[in-house]
């Protein structure tokens, strides 16, 4: 069993949800697809078992000792990215228009470095994570490597969780293909609303059962309502509402999982919409 966490903007509260749904999962497998800024290693100690460079670019390289300073190339380039038969590699966005244009053969495109990815080895189960380059951008293909080094680590019996990067992009797309369930988790704005109906129209395209679930749920009563009142009529599998609480901040600051707080308010309705989760997925079975 998959499932995608996600969530149509940041700060919904969606690595706390995952991190939650981590500890209450027997047999789990974490994959932080949030490739442009991975936390929830943080919430984990563990050792590395594996580091690979991960190559997700390419960028132009020109040999001087076949160059002819015609300038054909720079003319070519829509991204500014040379001047004066000089790469400019933060520009360079590897589309090879350069190398086509080239009379004498001089330019090449190389693969670039765009991150590092980890396989780590916790008390509580294996995390698959990355580390990006400074300037590089998130992609598809690298939650799709993640997701592929996590691979060997699953049974019949294990859920891997996937921590999804927010938005619509292409991480996203990378982190919803192939799951079981996407549940989104969405927050009482209504910038929360608009963003949760632009990511139901993209998992329209995949064969994935959609979950929602509000968090912060009494800070905007109101806003829950017309959110409960849009996915029941979207025909959408509302599985829980998360209170708004303290000890959640806590739980960030100090980098342990809301369930350590027994305290906590919103500890107990994750485990009520684990619960609820459960029960769905025996009859999806």
């Amino acid at each position: 069993m998959i499932i995608s966490v996600l969530s149509g903007k940041g700060g919904t509260g969606k690595t706390t949800i995952v991190a939650a749904l981590s500890e209450l999962v027997k047999k789990v497998i974490r994959v932080d697809c949030d490739v442009d800024a991975p936390n929830l290693y943080l919430f984990y100690k563990g050792m590395e078992l594996e580091e690979k460079k991960f190559y997700g670019g390419k960028c132009a390289k020109i040999d001087k000792n076949l160059c002819e300073d015609c300038n054909l190339c720079e003319a070519v380039c829509k991204f500014g990215a040379i001047k004066k038969a000089t790469i400019d590699s933060i520009y360079c966005e590897g589309c090879g228009a350069c190398t086509l244009v080239c009379p004498q053969n001089a330019i090449t495109l190389e693969e670039v470095k765009t991150a590092d990815t980890f396989l780590d080895k916790t008390e509580k189960g294996i995390i698959s994570r990355a580390e990006m380059e400074i300037g590089s951008d998130g992609s598809g293909k690298l939650v799709t490597n993640l997701r592929k080094n996590a691979r060997q680590y699953e049974t019949d019996k294990s859920i891997t969780i996937l921590d999804g990067s927010p938005g619509i992009g292409c991480s996203v797309i990378a982190s919803i293909t192939e799951t079981d369930i996407a549940l989104i988790v969405t927050e009482p704005t209504r910038s929360g609303l608009d963003d949760l109906k632009r990511i139901l129209e993209l998992t329209e395209h995949f064969e994935t059962q959609v979950m929602v679930c509000v968090n912060k749920y009494d800070i905007n009563p109101d806003m829950t309502v017309q959110i409960e009142n849009y996915v029941k009529e979207k025909e959408i599998l509302f599985v829980g509402k998360v209170p708004f609480d303290l000890k959640v901040m806590e739980s960030v600051n100090t980098l342990r999982p809301i369930t350590d707080f027994e305290d906590s308010s919103a500890k107990k309705a994750i485990e009520t919409m684990w619960g609820h989760m459960k029960n769905l997925m025996k009859i999806m079975e």
